[in-house]
Parts: structure tokens; C-alpha cells; sequence
């Protein structure tokens, strides 16, 4: 596995030519995922009885608009891969609606659970799950705990590290709200792409004979399945 410092030089460089592309799906996926529950919040005002009903219609809106969540991961995997990043990527996981939507259900159902134990536990295993986006990406046959488990598998003993990774932009995250919100349009593509430079060393790992430099992402390529977690 790389050090911090060289996923952020990776993703800088995969970023360097495609920063307006990673900031304007920034902005929108914040406008969409954002915007439209909350416009539906309030499209029914009134008594106290019609907040509730508001809010509730905000969060199942919520819920229907989360493949968006996978849009924009795998957004920055094409990034870092060189392989054609386009805004309208956004709206990716909505070609297989149902998996996408039942796998990332069953990841936040999982980690509420957990969070419901203790939180520390909950964050853990948030980073367990942290990879199922990208296994979906690579292994389409792969969904729902199939995925979630070989995401768990692919971060055993990597957790740790990709805290750090998170951790190491806090200081880029200050700055954001310094900004008054505008660097985050710039801070989310940065550490989607460092995310997506570490997922590939996860797999350059777990599959030696695999590919793991950018380099090798000029045209798209068939990767290789992972092993099936039993």
C-alpha cells in the first residue's frame, strides 16, 4: 500500500485537467441531493401536523435519490482512471436502480445498527463498507452483501489508513468553510479521487498480477472479478 502523501499527489495529478468537471458534479449532486428533499419539506407547510408530513416526504425523497451517492463515487474513479469523467455520470446508478438503491439501503441499515451499539464501532464499520460502490462498479454481478462483504473483505487491516487519508484534509476542510462553502466544491473531488487512488491499490493487492497504476486506465479495460466472499 502507497503512503497519504502519494493517494494525494494521485489524485492531484488524475484532477489536473478535470477540476471544473469535478466541481460543477459537485454542485449539482449538492443541489440535487440537497435541494430537492428540502423543496419538498416544504412544499407542505402549515400546522405541526404538515411539518411532519413534510419532513417524512423529504426523507423518503431522500432515500429514492441516494444512487446519486454511487453516480458520483464512481464519478471520481473514472477520474483517476482517465477513463472518459463526464458530469452526466451523476445519474449512473439510476441505469440499475433497484440494486444500487437495495445495496446502499442495507449499507446504511448496517451501520445505524452498529451506530445504535456504540458510535466508534459504527464509524469502523462505515469504513468497512466504505469500498461497496466501487466493488459494484468492477463486479456488476456483485450487489447487496455480496458486494458489502467483499468491500469488508478488501479493507480488512486498510481501515486505519483510510481514516488517516480523511483526517489529512482536515485542514482543506477549514479552508472550505473559510470560503464560505466554495473550496468544498473543489476539497469533495480531491478526496473522492484520493478514495478512488486508494480502492485500486486495495485491488492491485488483493490481485497481484492486476493492474495498479493510473497509467493503465487510459482506455477502458475488463478488470478482473474478485473472489467471492463465502
Amino acid at each position: 500500500m502507497k503512503t497519504i502523501s502519494e493517494y494525494k499527489d494521485q489524485a492531484l495529478e488524475a484532477l489536473s485537467g478535470n477540476w471544473i468537471t469535478g466541481a460543477v458534479a459537485t454542485l449539482i449532486y449538492l443541489l440535487i441531493v440537497g435541494g430537492i428533499p428540502s423543496i419538498c419539506s416544504l412544499s407542505i407547510g402549515g400546522d405541526s401536523d404538515s411539518l411532519s408530513a413534510g419532513d417524512a416526504l423529504g426523507n423518503v425523497v431522500t432515500i429514492l435519490l441516494w444512487p446519486m451517492i454511487f453516480g458520483y463515487t464512481i464519478l471520481f474513479l473514472n477520474v483517476f482512471r482517465r477513463n472518459n469523467p463526464r458530469v452526466e455520470g451523476l445519474f449512473d446508478g439510476f441505469k440499475n436502480y433497484g440494486k444500487v438503491l437495495g445495496t446502499t439501503l442495507l449499507v446504511y441499515i448496517y451501520q445505524l445498527l452498529w451506530c445504535l451499539l456504540l458510535i466508534i464501532p459504527g464509524i469502523i464499520k462505515g469504513y468497512s463498507y466504505s469500498m461497496t460502490f466501487y466493488v459494484m462498479k468492477d463486479n456488476p454481478s456483485l450487489a447487496y452483501n455480496d458486494a458489502i462483504e467483499e468491500s469488508m473483505r478488501l479493507m480488512q487491516g486498510h481501515k486505519m489508513q483510510l481514516f488517516l487519508l480523511d483526517l489529512s484534509m482536515i485542514g482543506w476542510l477549514i479552508l472550505s468553510f473559510l470560503t464560505l462553502g466554495i473550496g468544498f466544491l473543489f476539497l469533495a473531488p480531491y478526496n473522492q479521487t484520493a478514495h478512488a487512488a486508494f480502492y485500486q491499490d486495495l485491488i492491485a493487492e488483493a490481485n497481484p498480477n492486476s493492474f495498479d497504476d493510473a497509467r493503465d486506465y487510459e482506455e477502458p479495460i475488463n478488470k478482473p472479478d474478485f473472489e467471492e466472499v463465502k
